[in-house]
């Protein structure tokens, strides 16, 4: 399945730039690095109609639960604007925002 046609499916660029705010925030954990790098180069190829990252890619580096997500999204970009909407509000209620450990704990360390 391409994914050079997602760019296209959304009602305008704020709702593209709200897909991409929770794939950052809750999905692309830099914790799993691969999980991480292959989730950001879907995360850009949603703004470009060039091929950044296949399903297949996708699927053989992205854990279950956020392959399942991501998807959901896929679908819902090919189905309506609602459908997206909907994705964001389901996902952000699931996923809750990855918080940066090693930051924090160095933060803490130095004080």
């Amino acid at each position: 399945m391409t994914l050079t046609d997602l760019n296209n499916g959304f009602r305008d660029d704020e709702q593209r730039r709200r897909v991409q705010r929770v794939i950052h925030d809750r999905l692309a954990d830099d914790r799993d690095p691969q999980e991480c790098r292959f989730l950001m180069r879907f995360w850009w190829q949603l703004g470009m109609s060039c091929r950044e990252v296949s399903m297949d890619e996708l699927s053989l580096n992205v854990g279950k639960p956020k392959l399942d997500v991501i998807e959901a999204l896929i679908s819902a970009i090919r189905s309506s604007y609602a459908d997206i909407d909907d994705w964001i509000t389901t996902t952000q209620q699931v996923f809750p925002v990855i918080q940066d450990r090693g930051f924090r704990a160095t933060q803490d360390s130095d004080g």
